[in-house]
């Protein structure tokens, strides 16, 4: 069955891209806030953030990785929720840059179900893989009763648009069962890869084979790539699906040096993404 389309409506608060946004979807009750860091002070007027919801915070590693915390806030006696619990420190993640938190615009999140939704978005941000998820322990998803979860899940399926709609591919898997592109193939020396081209750019696929050694001339993104994939890399094999800006990239990281992506990968019949490209 072919996917519907959505209506969304970003408002930027601030009039700017990079400040506040809010983000609505006709039909649906759920509201989210994407506010950086630097914005919190100017929400403490907002009364839907002293709500009930879950929270997001993004920000990088020491490594250069993108990591993400994900937390739930309960209405405090002081009559904050969201808003309160972001600014309160979060041992978990050193530092973060932006927040994107979820609540309703009718407040009908209870204990039990934002207990839920942060258990359920830590597991679907795991199974991910796209950032390292810092939360220290599995939040508890609470008992609920079937009708209430089929509502919840309704719920998700729209913030995970949402999300993406934001900019933050938290829940998509690098490659999907609905992903129709061809795989290709790149061999040189002991290498022995596949990849996918996909939406935001090349996917060398678990269980590909790069080369032991790299080149003299190796530039220096390639070796900070190994270097930072080396937990994903057993015994030269990659141990899961790991994305690239671009298929050269993608390429140079598994030939150990400075490669043509167009002219390494090819399909199962020989045919270079160059060719497969001009086809089209």
């Amino acid at each position: 069955m072919a996917a519907h389309g959505k209506s969304i409506n970003l408002f930027l608060i601030d009039g700017e891209p990079s400040e506040r946004i809010k983000c609505t979807m006709a039909n649906w009750t759920g509201i989210a806030y994407k506010i950086p860091r630097t914005g919190l002070d100017k929400c403490k007027d907002m009364e839907l953030l002293k709500q009930t919801g879950v929270y997001f915070l993004f920000g990088t590693d020491k490594e250069g990785n993108t990591v993400i915390y994900i937390g739930q806030a309960g209405i405090r006696k002081n009559g904050k929720g969201l808003l309160l619990r972001v600014q309160e420190p979060h041992t978990s993640i050193d530092y973060w840059t932006e927040v994107v938190m979820f609540t309703t615009t009718n407040n009908s999140f209870g204990p039990t179900e934002i207990s839920y939704l942060e258990n359920r978005f830590c597991n679907l941000a795991l199974e991910a893989k796209r950032y390292s998820v810092k939360n220290g322990k599995d939040p508890n998803p609470g008992n609920l009763t079937e009708e209430k979860e089929s509502e919840l899940e309704e719920f998700i399926d729209n913030a995970k648009i949402v999300m993406g709609t934001l900019g933050h591919k938290v829940f998509e898997p690098f490659v999907t069962a609905t992903t129709d592109e061809e795989i290709l193939y790149a061999t040189r020396n002991d290498a022995k890869a596949s990849g996918k081209r996909v939406s935001d750019g090349f996917v060398v696929l678990k269980g590909s084979s790069i080369t032991e050694k790299t080149t003299k001339s190796c530039p220096d993104f390639v070796l900070q790539a190994r270097n930072k994939n080396k937990d994903k890399i057993i015994d030269r094999v990659v141990t899961e699906d790991i994305l690239f800006s671009s298929p050269s990239a993608a390429a140079a990281f598994v030939c150990g040096g400075s490669a043509n992506g167009n002219v390494e990968w090819k399909n199962a019949k020989g045919v270079t993404l160059k060719e497969i490209e001009a086809n089209k």
